[in-house]
């Protein structure tokens, strides 16, 4: 039957027409598949994708132990900054890649307090759990876990970093990231803090209440950038000072 169909094809004009164009639009099916699936990298399916091809190592069960300095932490991630000319372009790059942008993740995007860098930078993350930070309790404020941090070396990112790493870290696995940041405030006045997540259905940059008593799972891990000691010795500079000032 095959070969008499082929020979059917290869004298009739009409049925060698009809072939190249039923070739031509399943050329052009096929191209448009490639394309929307290359630009939905948030996607549930390419997430499972990504799952399926990851080599993944079993998790430690034993405690977290208390870390004594971020400069004891390996980098996480390095990322890039600063490669979009507005916040506006930034949001556009999300909704281009599939990424789904909760509400107040995208009102913070969109809020003057939320700005991009003029140049490109590299960035280099820690991701540190609120247990390993030191707090042994079930959950902990914000103010303290961002206090803790300080103390131990670390500082907090630019809000920019959540949107850039949703767009640089499509093999997430499942759970979030909170970004380590001064909080943004919605048009209601409601601090916000920033997440990169993994759902299970799809990868998400999503806002959390960032007010400074929020309670937060010691399990959940932040992002944080570490300060340099120029930093350091800048913030030591400025206590100093105002001791010396008070005591005149």
């Amino acid at each position: 039957m095959d070969r008499i169909a082929g020979n059917e094809s290869s004298h009739n004009p009409r049925s060698h027409w009809g072939g190249a164009l039923l070739t031509a639009m399943l050329c052009t099916t096929w191209l448009v598949l490639v394309a929307s699936e290359a630009g939905a990298q948030c996607s549930a399916r390419d997430l499972l994708r990504n799952q399926l091809t990851r080599k993944t190592t079993p998790a430690s069960k034993s405690p977290p132990i208390a870390l004594q300095s971020a400069f004891a932490v390996p980098v996480w991630r390095t990322i890039k900054v600063g490669t979009f000319a507005n916040s506006f372009a930034l949001i556009n790059a999300l909704d281009s890649a599939g990424c789904s942008i909760g509400g107040w993740a995208e009102e913070i995007l969109a809020r003057p307090a939320f700005t991009v860098a003029a140049r490109k930078t590299n960035v280099q993350l820690f991701a540190v759990s609120v247990a390993e930070l030191g707090f042994r309790a079930d959950t902990a404020s914000l103010a303290d876990i961002y206090a803790r941090a300080q103390q131990l070396g670390f500082g907090l990112a630019a809000a920019e970093v959540a949107p850039q790493l949703r767009l640089q870290f499509f093999d997430q696995p499942m759970g979030e990231f909170l970004i380590g940041m001064e909080p943004i405030k919605t048009w209601k006045g409601e601090p916000v803090i920033l997440t990169v997540a993994n759902g299970g259905a799809g990868l998400v940059l999503i806002g959390r209440d960032g007010s400074a008593d929020a309670q937060i799972p010691v399990a959940s891990r932040f992002l944080f950038v570490r300060s340099n000691e120029a930093a350091l010795a800048k913030a030591a500079r400025g206590v100093d000072e105002a001791a010396a000032r008070g005591h005149r």
